[in-house]
């Protein structure tokens, strides 16, 4: 798969086009691509995606933006499972905010990407103060074809990735995993900590977030990328009230009987239930019995699995 920074100046080819954020690359998202494929194939045309870096929502307010729900390097990797050939980042700054709808048409659309056949959401918005919508689009298209894509709906509700933020927030965790089709999980590369986990008895896998995370609590999770088959564990997200409380919050994961040095490594840990909320302690002595009484139900959760 082929990634671009940017709009190009002119289009090498044509090409069939999807459009968004695709935030989670959720069931919608992914009948969006299953789609785009289809279509690129039919029409032998290479199947692309447009996206934004960074969301339009941080762009306008970053301090009030919802939570992402995936990193760019999550869905450029989900895009390549679907078949996607190319993906095209698009800044999102003041120039792109600022293009009207006509605009964007004519130099992103058409001269840019070369577009010949576009697939967006019923509810698609794009062009300066959000103008043009598929009326428009479709109005606007004379040299290519506008289909919409129908509405995927979960458990009787839009698969949307802010109905997956609320159910997150709630601690939902089934909900999340059915309009995700597949569990809700934080990547990264494993970092070195304060090591106080390590000193409690519970050494950790450290997850840096660079932005706020979707949920918090303490939680059972299965972690890859550690060998051929998931690993168990328990992992605490949020801001260690108790150690720190006025610290970024904190990805840690203490994986199941296991003790290797894992520094560097790129892991994936899925969340499959939450145990509890945070909660400050009056002392570390305190923090280590709940810690204790975490893996125990931790445990517990993955022997009824089985």
């Amino acid at each position: 798969m082929q990634v671009f920074r940017g709009i190009p100046a002119a289009a090498a080819d044509h090409v069939a086009l999807t459009i968004g954020n695709f935030d989670g690359v959720h069931k919608g998202h992914q009948a969006m691509l299953s789609r785009l494929t289809e279509a690129a194939a039919d029409l032998d045309l290479s199947p692309t995606v447009l996206t934004f870096e960074p969301h339009p929502r941080e762009f306008f307010a970053r301090d009030t933006a919802p939570a992402r729900l995936s990193t760019l390097r999550d869905k450029l990797e989900s895009f390549a499972a679907f078949g996607v050939a190319r993906v095209c980042i698009a800044r999102f700054d003041a120039a792109l905010a600022g293009l009207a709808a006509e605009r964007f048409v004519d130099e992103v659309l058409l001269r840019g990407l070369g577009t010949r056949w576009v697939l967006v959401g019923t509810d698609f918005r794009f062009g300066r103060g959000r103008a043009g919508d598929l009326a428009l689009l479709r109005a606007s298209a004379r040299s290519f074809s506008v289909e919409a894509m129908p509405t995927v709906n979960v458990d009787g509700e839009r698969a949307s990735s802010s109905a997956i933020r609320g159910a997150l927030a709630r601690g939902d965790l089934a909900r999340a995993t059915r309009a995700l089709g597949r569990p809700y999980a934080i990547s990264g590369h494993v970092v070195h900590g304060d090591k106080r986990g390590r000193g409690l008895g519970f050494p950790t896998a450290n997850l840096c977030l660079r932005h706020k995370p979707a949920l918090s609590g303490i939680f059972a999770v299965q972690v890859r990328g550690l060998g051929d088959a998931p690993r168990a564990g328990v992992a605490s997200l949020g801001v260690r009230p108790t150690i720190r409380p006025d610290a970024q919050p904190l990805l840690e994961v203490f994986v199941f009987d296991f003790d290797q040095s894992i520094y560097g490594r790129c892991i994936r840990v899925e969340f499959l239930h939450k145990l509890r909320d945070e909660e400050r302690y009056a002392d570390l002595d305190t923090l280590k019995r709940a810690i204790h009484t975490d893996v125990a139900q931790a445990r517990d959760y993955f022997a009824t699995q089985r």
